[in-house]
């Protein structure tokens, strides 16, 4: 496979990302939730950029990592409470509330979980599974935690401006199932994809 080919395919999904978050910034809901649900879009795109000739990653993660930017993406144009999907779910359930937003923190788990296996593979070896397996989920779990105090620390700095952005819903236990559903997506990710990730690795190692 040449370079120019290898270097086809994420090229393609960054230009996907870019026109979806400019769509998504044409007459959002709220601009400030925009801002604050597509800032790790608009933070990991430039980093992505600048490292992907030293590092590239695996043609599997950089799919994920396309599927999470739009999963964020949507939301920030909507806000969580308000994606329609969630409300079709909502309505034909009969359902609460909203669960768009449960979908973003499972992906916040199931695709840093990928993230996470590569670059400790990659840059630590082939650890035993059980090791593997504690080490990734424990990251994921980190990040969902840090998210979370993200959250509180911009709530606490926006006032009412920021209850878009935390999208409890009315839901006390909103910040514990938030993890929760992250540590599900990190499992899953592991349980799921780990041999097609091992496949995907193979292309870049």
């Amino acid at each position: 496979m040449s370079d120019q080919t290898s270097w086809k395919e994420p090229l393609t999904l960054a230009a996907i990302a870019f026109i979806a978050l400019c769509i998504s910034g044409i007459n959002p809901f709220d601009r400030l939730t925009w801002w604050l649900e597509v800032a790790p879009v608009l933070i990991a795109m430039p980093i992505l950029f600048m490292t992907a000739k030293q590092f590239r990653l695996s043609p599997l993660l950089y799919r994920l990592i396309l599927i999470h930017a739009l999963i964020l993406i949507v939301g920030g144009h909507y806000t969580y409470a308000n994606v329609p999907i969630g409300h079709w779910f909502q309505e034909a359930f009969g359902l609460a509330r909203n669960h768009y937003d449960r979908l973003g923190h499972l992906a916040q788990g199931f695709i840093p979980a990928i993230l996470a296996r590569e670059l400790i593979i990659r840059h630590l070896g082939r650890l035993p599974k059980k090791w593997l397996t504690l080490f990734v989920v424990s990251i994921c779990l980190a990040f969902s935690a840090f998210y979370e105090m993200l959250e509180w620390w911009t709530a606490v700095a926006g006032g009412g401006s920021a209850e878009a952005f935390l999208g409890t819903q009315g839901d006390v236990w909103d910040t514990q199932w938030d993890m929760f559903l992250a540590a599900i997506g990190a499992c899953s990710a592991l349980l799921l994809l780990s041999r097609t990730h091992d496949r995907s690795l193979s292309q870049v190692q």
